[in-house]
């Protein structure tokens, strides 16, 4: 049985619908792999400062404390 043939939403070439394509259903692999790659790209630059790993560490730790309490915490 042949794949479905679907027009890309953004550059308006056809491709063939396969069912383990990454991405949506109405683009093509080629604009799919670009915006992914774009969206890696942002990831990468947006980076914490050292406030912003500070008050991370802090809450993860009260997180930790938090959780280490409610385990083993004593019922009398």
């Amino acid at each position: 049985m042949p794949f479905p043939i679907k027009k890309c939403a953004v550059c308006g070439e056809e491709f063939e619908l396969k069912p383990d394509k990454p991405g949506f259903a109405n683009r093509c692999p080629e604009c799919t792999a670009e915006e992914q790659e774009a969206a890696a790209e942002a990831a990468k630059k947006t980076g914490m400062d050292a406030d912003q790993r500070r008050e991370k560490s802090e809450m993860d730790a009260a997180r930790r404390d938090t959780i280490r309490n409610m385990l083993y915490r004593k019922d009398s």
